[in-house]
């Protein structure tokens, strides 16, 4: 296991006594987010001088490859989303997710820790009236 693994390992080996989250299911299968961060964690390998640098810039990639395969959709299926290559876009979004997954892990986070907190700040600005605008305070 490279360092980097073990480290970002090590930061999430205190998530096992904690109460479940949020499952995500597909078919028969069901996964927690911090069980599908460590799962993503045990195929990543990159050196450690790389941590965080590297899932960053995957991340942006990957997230480039989604917007590439929706302006496709826009441009030769004429916006159509059910003539969508939907298995294309939904492995280009898995590689996204294992990116996030790797990069929280990498900054020390628990990736079902940040899901719960987003869909809690985005509630709250939608009971507040303010969920569209700008700014990151609002």
């Amino acid at each position: 296991m490279s360092i980097c693994r073990q480290r970002a390992a090590g930061k999430l080996r205190g998530l096992a006594g904690r109460r479940p989250g949020p499952a995500l299911s597909q078919g028969m299968a069901e996964m927690r987010f911090d069980d599908y961060q460590k799962a993503a964690l045990s195929t990543a390998i990159y050196a450690e001088r790389h941590r965080v640098i590297y899932p960053a810039l995957g991340l942006a990639s990957e997230a480039g490859e989604v917007a590439g395969k929706i302006k496709k959709v826009l441009r030769d299926q004429g916006g159509d989303f059910a003539k969508a290559p939907l298995a294309a876009i939904k492995d280009e979004l898995g590689d996204v997710l294992w990116y996030v997954a790797v990069l929280a892990a990498d900054l020390g986070l628990s990736l079902e820790e940040i899901a719960a907190e987003n869909v809690a700040k985005l509630a709250a600005r939608k009971e507040r009236g303010t969920i569209g605008g700008a700014g990151d305070v609002r």
